[in-house]
C-alpha cells in the first residue's frame, strides 16, 4: 500500500512560497499546514507577511493564528502540533502540503527532535530579564560562555533562539545542539521536497519592496498595537523590534524601516543556506 505522500515547499521569505504551496494544495485537493515560528501568533499580521484573507479562504491552512504572543511555542511544540493536523489530513487525502521558512520547525517535523525538558519559569524569567536589561550582546556573550559551540552551529543574531539556547543550557547543562542530532524519527508517510530559489539580486529587490508594502498596509500601526508585549520573546523579531527601537527613541522612522530591509536580507541569506543540503 503507497505512503502518504507530505510535500514541504520551503525557501527564503520573499520568494513566493505561499502562493506555490497554494497551487500544490488545489492540485491534491488538500490542505496546508504553516511552518513558519511568526504566522502562528494572532497578534501578528502584516509585519509576517501572514497569507491574505482570500488564500486562506481559498485553501484550509492550519497554523496560522491559532496561538498568543502569550504562549511559548517552540520547534517541539511545533512537531507534535503539525504531526497531530497531518494525521487529520491523511484521513481525507493522499497528501498534505507543509509551506514555511522556519528551517528548525521543518526538521522538527521531517525528522523529529530529541525532547528537550521543560524549563523553570524562573529561569525563562531570568533570560528574559537579562535580554531586555541588558541586551544583545550581554545574551550573546553569556550564552557562549556556557555553549561554546552555539557560535558554529546555531544564529547569534537571532535573540530568540539565543535566548532558548541559554534557557536550555542553564537548566540541563547541555547545549541545545545536545538535544537536536538524536537518531532521525521514523514517519509512516513519505516527504518529498520543494525548496524554492531566486538569483539574490531579485530576491533582494522583492524584499525591499514587500517591506515598503508592509509600511503602506499599516505596519506602524500594527507594531504600535503590540507595545504592552514588546519584551516577550515572540516580538523580539524582524520587523517588530526595529519599530520599537524607533518608539523608544533610539533611531528614526526611515531608519527602522531600511533596518527591516537589511535585517530580512539577512534573514533570507541564512535561511539559502539551510535549505541549500535539500536542494
Amino acid at each position: 500500500m503507497q505512503k502518504k505522500q507530505c510535500i514541504i515547499v520551503a525557501g527564503p521569505t520573499a520568494v513566493g512560497k505561499t502562493s506555490a504551496a497554494i497551487e500544490l494544495a488545489k492540485k491534491y485537493q488538500t490542505e496546508i499546514i504553516s511552518a513558519d515560528s511568526r504566522q502562528c501568533f494572532k497578534e501578528l499580521n502584516i509585519g509576517v507577511a501572514r497569507p491574505s484573507e482570500s488564500q486562506l479562504q481559498d485553501v484550509v491552512h492550519h497554523f496560522i493564528a491559532n496561538h498568543s504572543v502569550t504562549e511559548n511555542i517552540t520547534a517541539a511544540s511545533f512537531e507534535k502540533e503539525a504531526l497531530e493536523k497531518l494525521k487529520l489530513i491523511f484521513q481525507k487525502s493522499d497528501y498534505a502540503i507543509v509551506c514555511g521558512g522556519t528551517g528548525l520547525y521543518i526538521k522538527a517535523l521531517a525528522e523529529g527532535l530529541n525532547e528537550i525538558p521543560q524549563i523553570p519559569e524562573e529561569i525563562r524569567q531570568f533570560v528574559i530579564e537579562l535580554h531586555t536589561n541588558k541586551g544583545l550582546e550581554e545574551l550573546r556573550n553569556t550564552l557562549l560562555h556556557s555553549d561554546p559551540d552555539f557560535g558554529e552551529q546555531g544564529d547569534i543574531n537571532n535573540p530568540n533562539r539565543m535566548m532558548r539556547a541559554l534557557e536550555v543550557v542553564l537548566h540541563t547543562g547541555n547545549p541545545i545542539s545536545f538535544y537536536q542530532t538524536g537518531e532521525r524519527a521514523k514517519r509512516n508517510f513519505e516527504i518529498s521536497y520543494r525548496i524554492m530559489e531566486m538569483p539574490r539580486v531579485e530576491l533582494y529587490s522583492r524584499i525591499n519592496s514587500r517591506v515598503d508594502e508592509m509600511v503602506n498596509l499599516g505596519l506602524e500601526e500594527e507594531v504600535r498595537s503590540l507595545i504592552e508585549h514588546q519584551d516577550r520573546p515572540a516580538l523580539q523579531t524582524v520587523g517588530y523590534k526595529e519599530f520599537f527601537d524607533y518608539f523608544n527613541g533610539m533611531h528614526s522612522k526611515e531608519f527602522a524601516i531600511e533596518k527591516i530591509k537589511q535585517h530580512t536580507r539577512n534573514y533570507a541569506k541564512r535561511q539559502m543556506t539551510w535549505f541549500s543540503k535539500y536542494s
